[in-house]
Order: C-alpha cells, then sequence, then structure tokens
C-alpha cells in the first residue's frame, strides 16, 4: 500500500499561475503530489521536519528557461530524487509514474509496464540496491506498526498535521479553482480525510 503509485489523473488538481518566483507553488505541489516524492514517494512524515523536499523541474530551467515559473513543470521530489536527476530531462513524472505504468514489488523492486516509465525508473535509479532495501524495510516498519502500535501506524502512513489550507492563498492567477475544493485541507474540513493512504 504505502508504495503504490497514484491511480490515472487526466489533469493536475492545481493551476496557479503568475507567481514571481516559485518557492511559493511549494503549497500546491505539497498537496498535489500527496506530501511525497514524486519519483520514490517518499512521505514527508518519514523524515526530518524541514528541508527534505525540493520543487523540482522536471523539464530543467537550463535546458528551457520559459518553463522556469510553470505550474505543470514542476514536482514535489525528495531532495535523494532531485539530485540524482540534476538537469537531466525526463518524462513527465505526473503521467508516467501512476498505478497504471508501475508498481511496488515485494522485493521492493519497481516494475514499470511500458518503455517511458522504464527509462524513468533508470534515470533516477529507481531500482539501486540502496532503494530497494530501503522500500522492504519501510514496508516491514508499516507491517509491523500495523499489526504491533496502532497509533505508530497512523502516524506513518497519515497525512502531515499541517496540511495547506490553499483557499487562503492567492496566487496572481488559478485556472483550477474547483481544485480547491479537492484539496486535502478541505477534505478535513469537511470530515473527509482518510486516516491513512
Amino acid at each position: 500500500m504505502i508504495f503504490e503509485y497514484p491511480n490515472p489523473r487526466k489533469q493536475r488538481r492545481h493551476g496557479p499561475s503568475g507567481y514571481a518566483s516559485y518557492e511559493p507553488y511549494r503549497p500546491w505541489l505539497r498537496d498535489e503530489f500527496d506530501f511525497r516524492c514524486v519519483y520514490c514517494l517518499k512521505r514527508e512524515m518519514w523524515g526530518q521536519v524541514t528541508g527534505e523536499f525540493d520543487l523540482d523541474h522536471f523539464e530543467p530551467q537550463s535546458l528551457n528557461p520559459r518553463r522556469r515559473l510553470d505550474y505543470l513543470n514542476l514536482v514535489y521530489a525528495c531532495r535523494r530524487c532531485n539530485s540524482v536527476k540534476r538537469d537531466q530531462a525526463v518524462g513527465n513524472p505526473f503521467n508516467l509514474l501512476r498505478s497504471e505504468n508501475v508498481a511496488a514489488l515485494p522485493d521492493g523492486s519497481l516494475y514499470a509496464t511500458d518503455t517511458e516509465t522504464r527509462r524513468l525508473i533508470r534515470q533516477l535509479d529507481l531500482n539501486s540496491p540502496q532503494l530497494k532495501k530501503w522500500r522492504r524495510l519501510w514496508m516491514r516498519i508499516v507491517t509491523l506498526a500495523e499489526e504491533h502500535d496502532t497509533d505508530l501506524y497512523h502516524q506513518i502512513v497519515g497525512f502531515p498535521s499541517d496540511l495547506p489550507d490553499l483557499g487562503k492563498l492567492k496566487p496572481p492567477s488559478n485556472d483550477r479553482r474547483e481544485g480547491l475544493e479537492e484539496c486535502w485541507f478541505a477534505r478535513r474540513r469537511r470530515g473527509e480525510l482518510p486516516s491513512v493512504y
């Protein structure tokens, strides 16, 4: 469960634009990518309180500076995946890293059904021995917590407590305002936030 990639969606939930820098997109991207790395699915709850997640341009700024502030070119990535990627151009992870294209196997490896997703996995070394071992470790931790410590289980597979209230943010433009009602904060307010994901 913890390494299940998201179900396919036709488009992103949010559409803010017009910020003068890309850092103000952070709360939008945290929500968009479910508070985890788009590439390896590391969750915010598994690391330090701050500083472990970057805003990544999957089409690098060095190759296409015009997309520097394009929300659709930004993803939420852990520091490890962002450092491995560096200035490589990769396929759009929003489209490729979806449940129909990739699955985590019990041995910790990622299995991809199509060539582009396999290429992305190779580019980011997502099947390195260290990452496979890391996935197996977290699978075991989650299983043990579920069986023996319910509070710990909910802490490590639940949502962070600081869900961003995107409705209070005022981007210069937002062409998907309907996404505000689908953000995790709004779902919690309506009592629809799952206890684990």
